[in-house]
Order: structure tokens, then C-alpha cells, then sequence
């Protein structure tokens, strides 16, 4: 079996590099035009400005299967040490492109030029006085163009070479050792130690933010005629895609500080792998100075993670199915400060896939604290199966301390949601107009790109189908997140009766009653899930349910499992209905 699979690899590996090469020679076509272009306009700066008499100019249409290409061309004769020559070179590029408007103007103001028998300024090679040229600036807007090739086809190309031909050859699941200990079938989990992925996204980050910036590096130049001379100043929204791109490179700096300032920062579980129906333990050693007062916040996610849609349309997805958060008991350490940490698991949880397909499980870990320079963020991958075993590293007293401490960050965090009222009736649960002012802000400006790119189409383009159903994305993203924004929550306990009434700029729109002596028991619901790169948020409500199953909402806005549990044990206690055990 395991003759079998490294056959099977290295027929991957070939058919792998058989698509790869034609990417790769793309890339290396590009480079030598590139460099060609720029080395041209170095060395061209020393040839001497020279009049010549314009024989004929304009320019050619190319006709091609998806659009046309325009080159323009001219002749010209000149004198240089007493000697005449002719030339026909216009620019450092030597083919017909429809990139901007160039091609197009030249060859017009070529035409217009020789039709009235002027003359014009060349430049001429001292050294070679037969080899002259109009124009040798270079063209920007192309050389950006031509990189985007150069970068995501060649990239795209070495990469695949590099990944396909370093991959090693695949371990065999059904050897005993491996059924024994699955989670050895990853490379990164053969010891407690395991790495971040900081290194990885930090390179991520570049390699994204070079390939976008490389695609929209053109849109300035090729905006400014459409903007400034056409006046289409609706295509001023293309700025967006160069403003993203400073964003990615800052985000991709900020990677790269985190990264030098803490290094690999492994962590070490114990036990070792982690243990559903036990504990996820470990430490973690910082190169930083101890400081008793910096919280260290560490959460541990179950995900599925799966492949969605069909075709070309398949992505990867992930999903939240539990979720935990504690605060790291830090001490002095031996390189500066060294954080301890353990999860208690419930069971019944799916273990780590070591083998992953299109539909696995991960366990993640993530560390988190805002520092001076520098924040740390930091994300696990570390191996967790239903061992049972438990840790001995933290004293429970040292557990109950972190767990109190992320309550009361909890309890703190719940303070900021819910706005608490003493009126005559009684206590007052206010959850506020503006509340998600935020999230609904952002919401707001990706309806809004929508609807004008709808419009745009409609009116500029003439697609009234395709227009029209951006513009209906984007108006119900707009409703969407203006009620988001908009509403309000209020819950009374009043004369025995819990009520909760739904407001829209303050008119009551909903109204739901529940007796106090009916109250059965609190339910936490999970209204979203939000996923910011590998970092997953389950968002909550909480619900009050009666002996006959009905519910209303009492608490919404709740970020995480830990801060749902805290605002039960708040609202319970200024509803004056039963808190829940623990």
C-alpha cells in the first residue's frame, strides 16, 4: 500500500508540473519583457534629442477574438554627424496593446503631425546612430499590467514547483503505529511542542497584498482619463481597490512586526495530545518582560471545516461548534514570561483529523493581549482526541483564580451591552438604539459599493438585468443594517411580569409577556457566526422560557459562550428569576 501511494505521488507530482510550467513560462516571458522595457529606458537615457522629418504616422487596429489591439507606427528621416537615417520605432514597446488610451493618441498626434510636414524630436544612439526612438519613457500603466503576470502567473507557477516536488511522500494511516497514535500522522504534531501558523500568515499577508496591489497597481493611471478628460466619475469607485491594497500592507507590516518582536512562541500541551472528555492544557514561553498586570487571553475553538458549493463555485468553509475562553496564568519564566493555561473539554466533541479531506475538524488555539509596540495574535493547530487524560501542570486554585479573572472580564464586557434602569416599576434592561452602530456602519458601505456598481451598469452600461440585482443586494444589505443600527430591546420585570418590547426609532414594533411564576428556565441561542481570517466569534441571545415552551428574547449581543453565561447570571438576578446552576 504505502508502493502504491508514492506511485501515486509522483504521478501527482508530474501531472502537477505539467500544469504548472506553462504558468512558469509566463511568468519568466514577462520578466524578460519587463526588465527588457526598463533596461532600455536606463541606457536610452543618455541618446541625444535629435529633429526629424515626419513621414507618415498613425496607428493600425488589430482585430482580435475577444477585443481589438492598436499600434501605432511612423517614419521618420533625420541627420546625425552628416549622415541620413531613417526610423520607424516609436516606443520601448514593440507589439500593439489596448492597455489605456497610448497607442490610440500617439498614432493621432503622429497623423496630425506629418500631415501638416512637421517635423519632430527623436532620440538618437550616439554609438549606434542608425538605432533612434520618439518616446522612451516608460509606460506605467503596461509595466503594472505586465507584473501582474510576471507575479501571480509566475508565482502561481514556481509556486506549485515548490510545493508539489518538496512534498513528502505519504505515511500509511493503517500501520499500527498511527492507528494507535493518528495524530502522528501530521508532521507538526510529532512532539507536545507545536508551532503558530505566525510565520505562515505573515507570509500570507505579503503574498496577498502583493497580488492584489499588483492587479490594481494600473487603476490610477488608467482612471485619470476617464475621470479627468472623459469626466465618468463614477469610476472613481475603482480607487477603492488601490486603497485595500494600502490597507493589506499594513495589515501584512503589523504581521510582520508581531512576528520579530515574539518568534515561533511555540506551545507545549500537556498532556499531550489534548484531551476531549479531560483537559487542553500546556505553556506557552514568551521572549517578553513578566508583567503582572498584561492579560493574556487564550480561546479554544472546535471548527468544522468543510468544502462548500460545487464546480468552480467550491470554497472552503469553517464553522464554530464549541468555543471556550480563559485567562492565562503568567509567571516569570525563563525567557521573560511563560503563560499556563487549561481547558476543561466536555464530551461527545469530534477529535482532530490528522488525514484532512474535504470535511474535517480542527482544534484552534488562539492567544491574545494588547501589548506596548506590538500586539500578540497568535493561532494553534494542535491535536485533540478522545484520551480521557487530564493535566497536572496548573493547581485547581490557579484554574479557579484565571476562571474567575475571565469572568469578570465577561461580566465586565456584559456591563457594556446592557444598560440597567431603576424606574418605578421596577428594574430596567435596556439594550440601545446604536448599539451595532459598527458592524451596521460597514454593512451600510458594501450595500452602498453594491448599488452604485448596480447603477453604474444600468445607466452606463445598459445591463438593466444584471445592474438591477446589484442594486437589490445592496438596498437590502442598506435595510438590513439600518434596523440593525435602529432597534432597541427593552425588558421590564414588571409587577410579577417579565415583558420585552422590540423598538424601531423608538415605536414599539413587538411586545411579548411572560409571568415570573411561569419561568421555566434560560436558554442561550446562537444567533451568527462572524469569521475574521482564522478567528471565530459565536454570537448569542439569550432567551427566557415558560412551562409551555414559550420564549422571549431578554439579552442579545453576546460575543462567545463565557460572556452568554455571564449575562444569564446578570439578568436572572435583576429580573429576580432563578439563576441557572453554576
Amino acid at each position: 500500500m504505502a508502493c502504491a501511494a508514492i506511485l501515486q505521488l509522483m504521478k501527482a507530482k508530474i501531472v502537477v508540473t505539467l500544469f504548472a510550467l506553462p504558468f512558469f513560462a509566463v511568468g519568466v516571458w514577462m520578466l524578460w519583457s519587463v526588465s527588457s522595457s526598463f533596461h532600455d529606458a536606463w541606457r536610452m537615457q543618455d541618446w541625444v534629442p535629435v529633429d526629424a522629418r515626419l513621414v507618415r504616422g498613425g496607428y493600425e487596429t488589430h482585430s482580435g477574438d475577444d477585443s481589438d489591439t492598436y499600434e501605432a507606427y511612423a517614419e521618420y528621416s533625420y541627420t546625425f554627424n552628416g549622415q541620413r537615417f531613417v526610423g520607424e520605432r516609436v516606443s520601448l514597446s514593440d507589439s500593439g496593446d489596448n492597455i489605456g488610451d497610448y497607442q490610440v493618441d500617439m498614432g493621432r498626434r503622429l497623423q496630425r503631425i506629418a500631415a501638416s510636414g512637421g517635423d519632430i524630436v527623436i532620440y538618437v544612439d550616439p554609438e549606434e546612430p542608425q538605432t533612434s526612438i520618439i518616446d522612451r519613457n516608460l509606460r506605467w500603466g503596461l509595466i503594472g499590467f505586465k507584473s501582474i503576470f510576471l507575479f501571480v502567473f509566475g508565482g502561481v507557477g514556481l509556486g506549485l514547483l515548490i510545493f508539489v516536488w518538496r512534498a513528502a511522500p505519504p505515511k500509511d494511516p493503517d500501520q499500527p503505529e498511527f492507528k494507535k497514535s493518528p495524530w502522528l500522522l501530521n508532521d507538526a504534531w510529532q512532539t507536545a511542542s507545536i508551532r503558530s501558523s505566525s510565520k505562515t500568515a505573515m507570509w500570507g499577508a505579503w503574498a496577498f497584498a502583493a497580488f492584489w496591489n499588483l492587479i490594481s497597481a494600473a487603476l490610477p493611471f488608467l482612471l485619470y482619463k476617464e475621470v479627468v478628460e472623459k469626466e465618468n466619475y463614477v469610476a472613481l469607485i475603482g480607487l477603492l481597490f488601490p486603497l485595500v491594497g494600502i490597507g493589506l500592507l499594513v495589515w501584512a507590516v503589523r504581521r510582520t512586526i508581531e512576528w520579530r518582536r515574539f518568534g515561533a512562541a511555540p506551545v507545549t500541551l500537556d498532556p499531550f495530545p489534548g484531551s476531549i472528555g479531560g483537559h487542553v492544557g500546556g505553556t506557552i514561553d514568551l521572549n517578553i518582560p513578566f508583567d503582572p498586570a498584561t492579560r493574556f487571553q487564550l480561546t479554544l475553538n472546535n471548527l468544522h471545516s468543510y468544502v462548500s458549493g460545487s464546480g468552480k463555485n467550491r470554497s472552503r468553509q469553517e464553522e464554530a461548534i464549541w468555543q471556550d475562553a480563559t485567562i492565562a496564568h503568567a509567571e516569570q519564566g525563563a525567557r521573560g514570561t511563560r503563560l499556563a493555561f487549561r481547558f476543561d473539554v466536555p464530551e461527545g466533541l469530534a477529535g482532530s483529523d490528522a488525514d484532512q479531506g474535504d470535511s474535517y475538524h480542527v482544534w484552534r488555539l488562539n492567544l491574545r493581549a494588547e501589548l506596548p509596540g506590538a500586539n500578540i495574535d497568535r493561532d494553534y493547530d494542535i491535536p485533540v482526541y478522545a484520551t480521557g487524560a487530564r493535566s497536572h501542570h496548573l493547581s485547581e486554585r490557579a484554574v479557579q483564580e484565571a476562571r474567575d479573572e475571565q469572568s469578570l472580564i465577561d461580566t465586565e464586557s456584559v456591563a457594556e451591552v446592557i444598560k440597567i434602569r431603576q424606574n418605578a416599576a421596577g428594574k430596567q434592561l435596556l439594550y440601545p438604539t446604536g448599539r451595532y452602530v459598527g458592524p451596521a456602519l460597514g454593512g451600510l458601505i458594501v450595500g452602498a459599493i453594491f448599488a452604485a456598481v448596480g447603477w453604474y451598469l444600468i445607466v452606463a452600461e445598459g445591463h438593466s438585468i444584471f445592474g438591477s440585482v446589484f442594486v437589490a443586494v445592496g438596498v437590502l444589505i442598506g435595510i438590513f443594517c439600518l434596523y440593525l443600527m435602529l432597534n432597541s430591546l427593552e425588558v421590564i420585570n414588571e409587577a410579577g411580569n417579565i415583558t420585552a418590547v422590540r423598538k424601531l426609532l423608538g415605536l414599539p414594533i413587538s411586545r411579548k409577556q411572560m409571568h415570573q411564576n411561569n419561568f421555566e428556565r434560560f436558554e442561550k441561542k446562537s444567533t451568527m457566526k462572524t469569521q475574521s481570517g482564522g478567528k471565530h466569534i459565536i454570537h448569542y441571545s439569550i432567551r427566557a422560557i415558560d412551562r409551555q415552551g414559550n420564549t422571549i428574547v431578554v439579552g442579545e449581543g453576546f460575543r462567545g459562550e463565557n460572556e452568554a453565561k455571564a449575562a444569564i447570571r446578570i439578568i436572572a438576578q435583576e429580573l429576580g428569576l432563578r439563576a441557572p446552576p453554576g
